[in-house]
C-alpha cells in the first residue's frame, strides 16, 4: 500500500478526515461540530482554527490510523509505534507482526531497486525510501516489544 509522504499538519488534518469512516460529514458529527465550522477548521479559512490535536486524536482513534503521531515523530527524525496491549496478544498476533514487518521491508527493497533503474537516486525517491523504512522500522520495534511484552515472566500475583 502506498501511502502520501505527509509534510505540513494540514495535509495531516486532511489524511485524517479522509480516512474516517463516513468521510467529514460522519467526521464534524462526531465532533460535534457543524459541517460549515467543521470545513472552516479543516481548511483553516475564514480565520478558523486549525483541528485541534485533541480532535485529530479522537477521530484517528475511531478510525484507526496514526497519521498525527506518524507527522510529529517524523519531524524529530524518528518513528511511531503504538504499544501493543498486553490482553490482546497471542502467537498469531505476533506471526502477523512478523509478516507485517518483512512486507514493509520489502517495500522499501522495491523502492530502492526502482530508484536505482536509472543509476541514481533522486530527491523524491530519497523521500520515499525513508518514508518506507520508518515505517518498516516502526513495525519491526513494534514487532519486538510485543514478543517481549508476551513472553516477560509475571511476577507472582500478576494476571497473565
Amino acid at each position: 500500500m502506498k501511502r502520501e509522504i505527509l509534510e505540513s499538519r494540514r495535509q495531516v488534518m486532511r489524511a485524517v478526515v479522509a480516512s474516517y469512516p463516513g468521510g467529514r460529514e460522519c467526521a464534524a458529527a462526531r465532533l460535534g461540530l457543524p459541517i460549515k465550522r467543521f470545513d472552516n477548521q479543516l481548511y483553516e479559512t475564514n480565520g478558523c482554527q486549525p483541528l485541534s490535536d485533541e480532535q485529530l486524536h479522537q477521530l484517528e482513534q475511531d478510525a484507526g490510523t496514526a497519521h498525527l503521531p506518524d507527522y510529529v515523530a517524523a519531524l524529530y527524525g524518528g518513528v511511531f509505534v503504538p504499544i501493543a496491549n498486553p490482553d490482546e496478544l497471542d502467537n498469531i498476533d505476533l506471526y502477523s507482526r512478523s509478516l507485517q514487518a518483512t512486507a514493509k521491508r520489502g517495500v522499501v527493497d522495491q523502492i530502492i531497486v526502482n530508484a536505482l533503474q536509472d543509476g541514481a537516486i533522486d530527491e523524491q525517491e530519497v523521500e520515499a525510501i525513508l518514508a518506507a523504512h520508518r515505517k518498516h522500522i516502526a513495525a519491526r520495534h513494534g514487532e519486538v516489544q510485543a514478543v517481549i511484552l508476551l513472553h516477560t515472566k509475571r511476577q507472582q500475583g500478576e494476571q497473565q
